[in-house]
């Protein structure tokens, strides 16, 4: 038996380290090639044989990075919040009280998922439009709350759904109401949930390229990601500079997962266990 579970974990380890190295390959490679000298061409996976840190200064100047990454950050720093305070209430609420058509609530939220942004950005235009919400930041803000809410409100409930129903019939009998019960006893209980929602969200709202191409025309108002596409055409020959505006794009990211992995690791590993 010790022999089998053995071979299982050396089993498990050689696939993790088999999809670790291919995930992490194209990384290394636009690394490498943002380090290449301008204009230099570059194939597949290339050490530089001169080291060129000229291209991010390039990339960060022409591009315009430093308003880019602000207006990234204004929408995720709009949306991140309101996403989580708007899931944590409509998750408790369908995860710990008998709600008339709760199941239906859910089943609605949890079919939310499969609506692709690319089928509602036009009608979603139009909309704004007629009330003065395309080429803000607003308007951006309002539409990505609304599309990542379906995973968020599930993200919640499942949670909540997974909370000993004791502690809360407990805190009732004590006299507390659902606002207290929420607040001092579930959330403190749910951080490493919400840590873990907070990056995803901030994650898929930074990465937002077709909704802010669509929605804001504005190019001074364009967020990192739809900077880069617009750069990308300026620049289609020059693959070092290229690469580097796209480490520039995917630092913040990368940053962040870094500060709270261990958080976000906590979370992804108590929604499995909870599942």
């Amino acid at each position: 038996m010790k022999t089998v579970a053995r071979s299982e974990r050396w089993s498990g380890y050689a696939l993790l380290t088999v999809m670790a190295i291919v995930v992490v390959i194209p990384f290394l490679s636009v690394f490498l090639a943002s380090l290449q000298p301008a204009g230099t061409p570059v194939v597949g996976l290339t050490w530089p044989e001169r080291w060129s840190w000229d291209n991010y200064e390039t990339a960060w100047s022409v591009a315009g990075f430093s308003d880019l990454i602000r207006h990234s950050l204004i929408i995720a720093v709009g949306v991140v919040p309101a996403c989580l305070v708007l899931a944590a209430l409509a998750g408790y609420a369908l995860g710990t009280m008998r709600l008339p058509g709760g199941n239906a609530m859910a089943a609605f939220f949890i079919a939310g998922l499969t609506i692709p942004v690319e089928l509602i950005v036009v009608p979603l235009y139009f909309d704004l439009r007629n009330l003065g919400l395309t080429n803000s930041y607003l308007g951006v803000i309002l539409v990505e709350i609304a599309l990542f809410m379906p995973f968020s409100v599930f993200w919640m409930r499942t949670h909540f759904l997974s909370t000993p129903m004791s502690l809360v019939e407990a805190a009732r009998m004590d006299g507390a109401s659902s606002a207290t019960i929420l607040v001092r006893i579930l959330l403190p209980l749910a951080r490493p949930s919400l840590m873990t929602l907070g990056l995803l969200v901030f994650m898929w709202s930074w990465n937002q390229f077709l909704l802010v191409l669509v929605l804001i025309q504005d190019t001074t108002k364009h967020t990192a990601p739809a900077g880069l596409g617009f750069f990308v055409g300026q620049n289609s020959t020059d693959i070092p500079t290229l690469a580097a505006g796209t480490i520039i794009v995917m630092l913040p990211i990368l940053i962040l997962f870094v500060v709270f992995q261990r958080s976000f690791l906590a979370g992804l590993l108590q929604g499995a266990m909870k599942g």
